[in-house]
Parts: structure tokens; sequence; C-alpha cells
């Protein structure tokens, strides 16, 4: 699902527009691999007699629904949740059936920290935490990839409002 480019201003422009990275999906791809496991397990070694075929309907089933909530959905939810750094704010949407949305104005900015462990740093991902002014002012993204390039880009492009004392300085 595209970002909806409508939601812009006139004179606003997309700087940097991202999904989660794509470590949020290893272990839907585990489940999937486990589902698909059962049911081949349940269709060939399924005990005889009358309820064998009832059985591997119901092993299959089970996986199907299984692949779909704990594999397909993620994925769903990955490809629907925008991170969008535009020259005015961050947009976040997410969503695959109940759309949520936040918008951070570049001027409501204090900060942005990363946290990234060993593995984070290696597939070049991490968790972004920003830090606005507001009753709801601190916003944590996880698995942001390219963590550190997109706390740069804002630290950049928050620094005019900074210097202008804005609220966020």
């Amino acid at each position: 699902m595209a970002f909806p480019d409508d939601i812009l201003t006139q004179d606003e422009e997309v700087v940097l527009h991202v999904h989660p990275h794509w470590v949020s999906l290893v272990v839907p791809a585990f489940w999937t691999v486990a589902a698909l496991l059962f049911a081949v397990l349940g269709v060939f070694f399924a005990p005889g007699g009358v309820l064998q075929k009832p059985i591997q309907y119901l092993v299959l089933l089970v996986a199907f629904g299984a692949i779909g909530y704990l594999s397909v959905m993620p994925w769903l939810r990955r490809m629907t949740t925008h991170y969008v750094v535009t020259n005015h704010r961050l947009v976040i949407r997410e969503g695959v059936v109940t759309r949520v949305g936040r918008d951070v104005p570049l001027a409501w900015l204090v900060g942005a920290t990363v946290q990234q462990n060993v593995i984070d740093r290696l597939l070049g991902s991490g968790e972004l935490i920003i830090e606005a002014v507001g009753q709801r002012g601190r916003v944590s993204l996880s698995c942001m990839p390219h963590a550190e390039r997109v706390q740069e880009t804002l630290a950049d492009l928050s620094a005019p409002y900074q210097s202008r004392g804005y609220p966020g300085a």
C-alpha cells in the first residue's frame, strides 16, 4: 500500500520514506516454516481409519490459519506502516484495517535517540525514540531501518526551528 501523498501540504516535500526493517519479518518467517512443517506432518502422518480425512482437513485448516495470522498479517502490517520525514514534520501511518496516524511537527521536536544492540548494528536497524513537546511527546519506532541516518535527517531538518526558539527549543 502506497503512502497517501494527498496528506502533504503544497510546500511540503518528502525527504525520507521508509517501512519497518525486514528483520521484523524473521519471526513470521519462522512461524511460516513451522506451520508448513505441521501441515506436512499432520497430512502424511495422520492416524489411519475413518477419521483420517477429517483430521487432515483440520490440520490444514489450522496450518493455513496460523500462516495467515502469524505470517501474512505481520507482512501486511509492515507494508502498510510508513515512516515519512518531510521538510515540515514526521508522519507515521500504520495499520491494515484500522489506520492510525501520528504527525510530529519538526518545530516540536526536542530530540531523537537511537538504541541498537550488536545485531541491530550488523543488520542496519534499530529503535528510534522521538522526543517532542506535547502531551504525547514520546514516540518509539522499533525496527527502524537506517536509524542513525533517520536521526541525523531529523536533526538537520529541525535545526532551523530550534535556532528560532520554537516550542521544541
